[in-house]
């Protein structure tokens, strides 16, 4: 896996669902490792999502986009513009991993036609042998089917990684749908993929909104990266925050 930031053993992305081109280098400024394009919910459109690959470093391992379905035109879109992993969601069987695996690697790994759109995208002796090392084919379980058959999922040949989604995943349980779950059916489907991905050489990530809770993952063991927080929710909790602190600031002065 790529390095993390300085200072930190895993990799920290964000997910944006916002059609900004400035979004990602804002957050690279801030430490973030990197970011996963939501195609699937959101406002960003494909177009727009290429573009923004296309101002993201090149080297970027963590330049992720999460597409809503598994047709691979648009999978090959993103590619040659630049993304290093696609996430496919929803994914509750092997074919479907296997449909992934086939849209992001090259012969024989997979289908992916060869068309680089970007000057040196990947380097290495073998274009296509790079290219494969590079793009990372992930998986999104966030059903209980999926969590019950993470063993044929995770054993698809050429998959890279399984990436949780935990208010989904609750939801398919009958729970309400949110994340950070201490205990409970999600908690341990998270416990259970962890040593699936383990025994078959597949990273695990996971959606988080709660720094703290992302932590305690990483100091158990559980994960190896997670996706902390959602642009807009970002967006909102600074608005909040902001105005939080000048109405405490405008009652202090009223009473002094």
């Amino acid at each position: 896996m790529k390095q993390a930031a300085p200072g930190r053993a895993n990799p920290v992305l964000y997910h944006q669902s916002l059609p900004s081109f400035a979004m990602p280098e804002w957050a690279a400024a801030a430490g973030y490792d990197g970011v996963v394009l939501d195609l699937q919910h959101g406002e960003l459109g494909l177009e727009t999502a290429c573009g923004i690959l296309r101002s993201i470093p090149r080297d970027n391992a963590y330049a992720y986009a999460r597409v809503g379905s598994l047709d691979p035109a648009p999978v090959l879109r993103l590619l040659d513009s630049g993304a290093r992993g696609i996430i496919a969601p929803t994914v509750e069987s092997r074919s479907q991993a296997e449909a992934l695996v086939t849209a992001t690697k090259y012969p024989p790994a997979g289908n992916r036609s060869l068309g680089p759109s970007r000057p040196a995208l990947y380097r290495g002796d073998s274009y296509t042998g790079a290219g494969n090392n590079a793009v990372s084919a992930i998986v999104q379980i966030e059903t209980k089917a999926g969590v019950d058959r993470a063993e044929e999922i995770v054993s698809t040949p050429g998959l890279d990684s399984v990436y949780i989604g935990p208010a989904d995943l609750a939801v398919s349980h009958g729970l309400p749908g949110r994340g950070d779950w201490e205990d409970g059916p999600v908690r341990e489907a998270i416990v259970h993929l962890r040593e699936v991905t383990t025994t078959h050489g597949v990273t695990l990530g996971i959606y988080s909104g709660r720094p703290e809770y992302a932590a305690g993952l990483f100091a158990d063991g559980l994960v190896d990266y997670v996706g902390l927080g959602i642009d807009l929710v970002l967006l909102n909790r600074a608005f909040g925050d902001t105005l939080a602190a000048l109405d405490s600031a405008r009652s202090i002065r009223s009473t002094s």
